[in-house]
């Protein structure tokens, strides 16, 4: 029999010095940003449970360690093969360059180059060296542009989870607990490498792991046990069938989806505790909710369900179960299809925000009616959406870590509520908020926050594209329209990246950085347009800019002439749009301003009074309210 190794890794064991290849026919890298998520969620939370600021380093070694699975690696001529794990590998290489970027600032390193790439006779190398994809690893690692146009799945799978990184990688762990955190990634954080030495071998482990001896899923321990307690061979029945039907239709939309849903209804309807953000603090109903809900519901069937006789086990699958089952669809499908009246809910999945899932399904009950449920999902939607705008641009984090425990009070706080007691409570609480859009007039861009201002130019974009009689082109804007030839939508600065053009206004090329940055100064155009007019000076591309989108031709005088509709729109919301000449600091301060007004008027409080307020049509729901 041919020798098999398998060894215990440490991230810095695996990757240290190490050489990594894959062949050709190997599947592309598909991680999406849910998967790139929850490894980023599960690490810094569990190395956020152990962090204390006033450790020093070294105990960072009794911190607690996370195992990440296993890899398959065959090994021949020398070289090591990745069979199975290179969707793992990648990422966390990516993860490294994050870090390794992210630490350049800092006066306290933790020296990862080696575990990124390796030098031999002058010559540098990924640890994961892929040929197609060395360019754009590259220029990751370097902190340089690059273009996805033209490149395969993985290339621009590659540079779009990067960004997610980049975007939900927690505020908590910031500047003093990076270090930390590097430490704890590379020495507490282990995996399983099972090393053959023969393709064959390799793939029959690899087959062996995933088709034989699997182990019951979250789910299927609780359809057993739900199932166990009916004791009417006849309900049994009729809940097993309703629960395969339920969760065929959740498997449409991933091989996960059944645990997603058990994990967002449970938490949103019985949830009473959550971690406390402390060294050996006990997890509470929301964490064990996430983790091993099966178990939580054994554990707390009578106490916080009420399960006791056959029947509430029955009911609690055939009315529960069920009900909750379709609304989570609901919401799921409206988060992946943008659809009316739901928009806000594929707005908030466009910025992976994975919580609204449990938030939006707390104040909702079994016997809300079709009309009610639609309101009540609508205004949590519309509270989260402004919620999460507002933090955006006041540079506060949206990322899972760093929000879970406010929504976990929220969900709490509005869990079972009626409509009119929840949009008061909603809108309350949004209206108690100090930061908001126009608190903060130095909002701008920034190496970390570029795909946020894509999603912010594109919602203010179509808001005045809407409101003006146009179709929602906020597929387009957010580049999710299908076709290999679409025009794609960038981010453009209205000045050009020349400082000597503006050397009246600034005595520093950082100060001019500064304001040509701000949000006023950008729009949202097509790729082909910036490749035309970037360059020029304002006073030769701005006429060009009527020809664009509404708040790019607002530059522009001709979109001011003969135009009733825009005319009423900025009318009746008070918007001090004007059109520019010349395009002077004075000029873009005024612009700045603008946006900040469109973004207060687009994310409006209001909104959620004014869900709540659209007519019943029978007369009998009024009760509901």
């Amino acid at each position: 029999m041919r020798k098999i190794d398998g060894d215990g890794k440490t991230i810095r064991e695996l990757l240290d010095n190490s050489k990594y290849s894959i062949d050709y026919y190997q599947r592309e890298y598909k991680w999406g940003k849910k998967q790139v998520q929850e490894l980023i969620n599960d690490l810094t939370q569990r190395f956020l449970e152990d962090y204390e600021v006033s450790h020093e380093r070294s105990e960072v070694e009794n911190y607690g360690h996370y195992f990440l699975g296993s890899i398959i690696i065959s090994q021949r001529n020398g070289k090591e093969f990745i069979i199975d794990g290179q969707q793992r590998l990648t990422t966390i290489t990516l993860l490294l360059m994050f870090l390794n970027n992210k630490q350049k600032s800092s006066p306290e390193k933790v020296s990862i180059n080696n575990l990124i790439f390796s030098e031999k006779y002058g010559k540098k190398s990924f640890n994961l060296q892929i040929e197609e994809r060395i360019p754009c690893m590259d220029a990751l690692f370097h902190q340089q542009e690059f273009i996805k146009d033209g490149h395969n799945e993985s290339v621009n799978n590659i540079i779009d989870r990067y960004s997610d990184i980049e975007s939900m990688f927690p505020e908590e762990i910031d500047e003093q607990a990076l270090p930390y955190f590097l430490d704890w990634l590379l020495e507490n954080v282990h995996l399983i490498k099972i090393t053959a030495f023969s393709d064959d071998d390799a793939y029959t482990i690899f087959e062996t792991m995933n088709d034989r001896g699997l182990s019951l899923s979250p789910t299927d321990m609780l359809r057993g046990y739900l199932l166990a307690n009916i004791t009417d061979e006849d309900k049994r029945r009729r809940a097993s069938d309703l629960m395969k039907t339920l969760f065929q239709r959740m498997m449409e939309n991933g091989q996960n989806e059944t645990s997603d849903f058990f994990k967002a209804w449970l938490r949103s309807q019985y949830a009473e505790s959550i971690r406390e953000r402390k060294r050996n603090a006990s997890p509470g109903d929301f964490d064990r909710l996430g983790t091993e809900f099966h178990r939580w519901i054994r554990e707390n069937d009578k106490k916080h369900i009420g399960l006791e006789s056959s029947d509430q086990y029955y009911h609690f699958i055939e009315k529960d179960l069920k009900r909750f089952g379709d609304l989570y669809l609901r919401v799921r499908d409206a988060s992946i299809n943008l659809q009316e009246p739901y928009e806000d809910l594929f707005y908030i999945a466009q910025i992976g925000f994975t919580l609204q899932y449990p938030v939006v399904l707390a104040p909702l009950t079994t016997s809300d009616s079709e009309k009610i449920v639609s309101k009540k999902i609508r205004m949590v939607a519309a509270y989260l959406d402004i919620l999460l705008a507002r933090r955006m641009w006041n540079w506060r984090s949206i990322s899972y870590s760093t929000l879970q425990y406010s929504m976990f009070k929220l969900m709490r706080e509005i869990r079972g509520k009626k409509a009119e007691q929840l949009a008061d409570w909603l809108k309350n609480k949004l209206n108690e908020e100090e930061e908001r859009f126009i608190t903060n007039d130095g909002f701008r861009l920034n190496q970390m926050n570029r795909p946020y201002i894509h999603w912010l130019l594109a919602r203010m974009t179509d808001y005045i594209g809407t409101s003006c009689g146009q179709e929602s082109r906020i597929n387009e804007y957010l580049n999710l329209s299908n076709g290999k030839n679409i025009d794609k939508f960038e981010v453009e600065h209205i000045w050009a990246n020349h400082y000597e053009r503006h050397l009246d206004e600034f005595n520093h090329p950082e100060e001019f950085n500064e304001a040509r940055n701000r949000i006023g100064g950008l729009l949202l155009l097509p790729k082909s347009f910036n490749a035309s007019f970037g360059d020029l000076p304002y006073s030769k591309k701005s006429p060009h800019y009527f020809g664009q989108n509404y708040l790019a031709k607002t530059l522009d005088s001709r979109c001011y002439q003969n135009n009733p509709k825009f005319k009423h729109f900025y009318e009746q919301k008070r918007l001090p749009f004007k059109p520019y000449n010349k395009l002077t600091l004075t000029e873009l301060r005024e612009r700045q301003h603008l946006y900040q007004e469109i973004a207060e008027s687009l994310w409006n409080p209001e909104r959620i009074s004014n869900i709540l307020s659209e007519p019943l049509d029978d007369k009998l729901l009024k009760e509901d309210v």
